[in-house]
């Protein structure tokens, strides 16, 4: 008869075997994987040949604590023979002046001293009983236990028991220790041919080769013909493997740069550092405004001044705070300073790419397009007027975006660090409107994972109008702040030479981050522990 190759294997080395060998030991001998043979053994059951017995039994090992107590006696030990020493005598409060344990551990020993009858109180003196002086020089079970036990071996109590060591004994005085006795409980395997798999063995058996693969070997000299393809149990244990992988939140970098790239925008950079004007002043924000005081601002030291984009744009943008220059606003109506201007900064946000790059999508000279807004037909003429002179490259629609840190002087919290990351982007085109804005943006978040997407009227200082931008949450049944959005207002435009509507936002991408991970603390995503790290999906379901 014909059987799969490792159950030919199991058959004959039974048949050799004398008694009924251990699982392990059978597997050892075959030199086979303990789980192959386990499942041969299973199968040769099923079909009468073999007779797997399984015997439960206790095996037992050592605890952090109990390797402690090897290497040092029982503390209860230790005060007996303090007690010995003593004439049988001693005050609580005087046994630490004689060996190595401190009042707590002298205090703790008591139970056990009382339990075993090797000393009894009275008022504050310990005295010695004669259970105690007997004990002295002579180890106890659970010493006993304690000694076979050490180096880390785990052992069976039967084969404790053989030893001379009265195990259950040891077991009841080491088991109220906390950490010092492990029992756990095993099963004993043994396998043993039936009559009728002694019959078959005797009558004759040959194996069937296994393979985990065709070979072009075996195709080609037709051996595959002879061989049985081995199946794989998904359900027998192995080893975990954590193959590489990019931090959790790096991957949320890229599929936000991959969306935002499949949606046909271009991705654009700039520095960490950056001037007052093109941080604050090129977005029509106010030199004594808040949020740029020190108390939300992180200034450089060094360098102490940037240089400045050409005196035209700078110019430009004076007039517009001063008194609102060529834009039809009033401006903010102070003296604006240059020296402001030019003080260096840790970027507060990510915008300040995105006014770079409009400053490099204005019009090119002599071609002006005024955006069909609601600007009276004399502001827009105007407008054509004032603007087509400016030496500057073609314009044309746009669509572009940045991530990148950012910093401000925040409060450190569950969900806010001073530096966190942006994805800032921006849409330039006449025909755009707030439709376009809206639903750029809930393409985004659907292509993110997240569709249930709102938006509520705000106020921004560059933006009008301007919205929040909300996600749904399922795991928190809670809406969810992201970050804001809007449409530039012409005072941060108009300067830059663009005189199309541009769609802008600004958002948060530690708190999607969270969302998609499932974590409730930002600190859980900077401060990752590595089982996190390790068995965070490479993507959600």
């Amino acid at each position: 008869m014909e059987l799969p190759q490792v159950q030919y294997e199991v058959m004959v080395g039974l048949s050799s075997a004398s008694g009924a060998p251990r699982l392990p030991d059978l597997a050892a001998s075959l030199k086979r994987d303990q789980s192959q043979v386990s499942a041969a053994c299973v199968e040769l059951q099923g079909l009468g040949y073999v007779l797997v017995e399984e015997a439960p039994y206790d095996e037992l090992s050592l605890g952090k604590e109990g390797e402690a107590y090897v290497a040092s006696p029982l503390p209860e030990r230790i005060v007996l023979d303090v007690l010995v020493a003593q004439q049988g005598r001693c005050k609580v409060t005087e046994v630490p002046t004689f060996c190595a344990l401190n009042a707590s551990q002298v205090g703790q020993s008591l139970r056990w001293l009382t339990q075993r009858g090797w000393a009894r109180k009275e008022g504050d003196t310990l005295v010695l009983s004669d259970a105690g002086r007997a004990a002295k020089g002579h180890r106890t079970p659970d010493e006993n236990l304690l000694v076979a036990l050490s180096g880390g071996k785990p052992a069976r109590k039967d084969e404790l028991a053989a030893r001379g060591i009265d195990v259950d004994a040891a077991v009841a005085l080491l088991a109220p220790r906390k950490g010092v006795l492990n029992v756990k409980p095993r099963v004993d395997r043994r396998v043993v041919l039936t009559d009728s798999g002694r019959k078959l063995a005797t009558a004759g058996i040959s194996g069937r080769r296994a393979v985990t693969q065709l070979t072009p070997d075996l195709l080609t000299d037709g051996a595959w013909k002879n061989v049985d393809l081995q199946p794989y149990d998904v359900t027998l244990a192995a080893k975990t493997v954590f193959p590489g992988k990019e931090h959790a939140f790096q991957r949320t970098l890229e599929k936000v740069r991959r969306v935002f790239l499949e949606m046909g925008f271009e991705e654009i950079v700039s520095p960490w550092i950056e001037s007052s004007f093109w941080d604050f002043d090129a977005l029509f924000q106010p030199q004594d405004h808040p949020a740029r005081d020190m108390q939300d601002t992180f200034y450089i030291a060094k360098p102490e001044r940037c240089r400045l984009p050409d005196e035209a744009l700078v110019e430009r943008t004076r007039r517009t705070h001063e008194d609102g220059g060529d834009t039809g606003s009033t401006g903010w109506r102070y003296r604006w300073s240059r020296e402001l201007a030019q003080k260096p900064v840790l970027r507060t946000h990510t915008t300040a790419a995105t006014i770079r790059a409009l400053a490099k999508h204005a019009m090119p000279n002599g071609e002006c397009r005024v955006a069909n807004n609601e600007l009276p037909d004399s502001t827009r003429d105007q407008l054509v007027t004032r603007y087509s002179s400016l030496d500057t490259p073609r314009q044309r629609p746009g669509k572009y975006f940045v991530i990148g840190p950012v910093y401000r002087r925040e409060t450190a919290d569950y969900k806010h660090l001073p530096m966190f990351h942006q994805v800032d982007g921006i849409i330039v085109d006449r025909e755009a409107s707030l439709a376009t804005l809206l639903g750029t943006l809930s393409a985004f978040y659907g292509k993110m994972g997240f569709p249930k997407v709102r938006f509520r009227p705000s106020f921004f200082p560059y933006t009008e109008p301007s919205a929040e931008v909300f996600l749904w949450l399922e795991g928190r049944q809670e809406w969810v702040e992201m970050g804001g959005s809007g449409l530039f207002r012409p005072e941060v435009t108009l300067p830059l030479g663009i005189t199309d509507r541009v769609l802008a936002w600004g958002l948060g991408l530690e708190r999607l981050a969270m969302m998609i991970h499932g974590l409730k603390s930002i600190g859980d995503l900077y401060f990752a522990t590595m089982p996190w790290l390790r068995e965070a999906p490479l993507s959600r379901a």
